[in-house]
């Protein structure tokens, strides 16, 4: 009785931190009149201020032990959500999202050379698969040129980095650490860039901001508590109903649609993803 009820946490969780993250990406698509570089400095802002928080009232040092990699996982961090809110603010919010899906792939390629990470020759149908799916929707959907296409890859190949930066410091430094580093890096750089793009936000303008930093850490939150009450192989394979979230509200807030075979495309990447996550963790 108390394993199935510890799985319902885990499940309920998860749902929570897909729904919190995608209400996060709806409030940056909002402010696409802001500059994107703007909107992370004020997420960063908020970011630093919780972590800095909470690393206070449990007397955790700050700097941490393995200061290059901290730094090296806040820089990939950077440039990948740097390049996803741009994205975010262009293309259609599910499409946005699945290219964001391409991440556990590129995880675990660029592990061969970090943390060693072993790929079997059939991974790389999944890959292909994958892959597949990406040039359907750039194929199919007039919205989606070779540079969005290039964007959403890139943020993907970033995300990739810094979660096997995240992997080698598991061991070494404590989770708020490794998340304070993420706005420590990003905030000076968003501070600079947004001087010279500045746009003033207006009315609501504040308090969409606002909940762009508070759903970000309200998603971290969840998802951690998810990790923490059910087994990581049960629970992480429902990151990816990220994506019918992304469809509704894309659909009922931004009234965005597309063709069948867009749908194919956005199946074909999750497919292989998926199958991809579900092999490693039988193995």
């Amino acid at each position: 009785m108390t394993r199935k009820t510890t799985l319902s946490e885990g499940v309920r969780f998860m749902l929570l931190a897909t729904l919190t993250f995608t209400l996060m990406k709806v409030f940056v698509k909002s402010l696409s009149h802001i500059p994107a570089i703007e909107i992370i400095l004020f997420r960063s802002f908020i970011s630093l201020v919780i972590s800095l928080y909470f690393l206070w009232k449990q007397r955790v040092p700050i700097l941490g032990n393995n200061r290059p990699v901290l730094i090296a996982r806040g820089v990939a961090g950077s440039v990948s959500l740097i390049v996803y809110f741009y994205l975010l603010q262009q293309i259609p919010l599910a499409t946005a999202a699945t290219l964001q899906y391409m991440a556990p792939i590129f995880t675990t390629l660029i592990g061969i050379f970090i943390v060693r990470e072993k790929v079997i020759p059939i991974q790389w149908l999944f890959f292909a698969i994958s892959f597949s799916g990406i040039l359907v929707i750039q194929g199919f959907d007039v919205r989606i040129s070779f540079f969005h296409l290039f964007m959403g890859l890139a943020t993907s190949v970033f995300m990739g980095f810094a979660y096997n930066f995240v992997r080698k410091l598991n061991t070494t430094e404590h989770p708020l650490v490794i998340i304070l580093y993420f706005p420590l890096v990003l905030l000076p750089i968003a501070a600079v860039w947004s001087a010279f793009v500045w746009v003033q936000p207006q009315g609501w303008d504040w308090f969409y901001l606002l909940l762009v930093g508070l759903f970000t850490q309200i998603a971290q939150y969840f998802m951690t508590k998810s990790y923490q009450t059910s087994e990581l192989s049960k629970v992480s394979i429902l990151n990816y109903i990220g994506i019918i979230y992304a469809l509704l509200f894309g659909y009922f807030v931004f009234d965005e649609t597309f063709n069948l075979m867009t749908y194919v495309g956005m199946g074909l990447v999750l497919t292989g993803v998926i199958i991809n996550v579900v092999y490693k963790r039988a193995r």
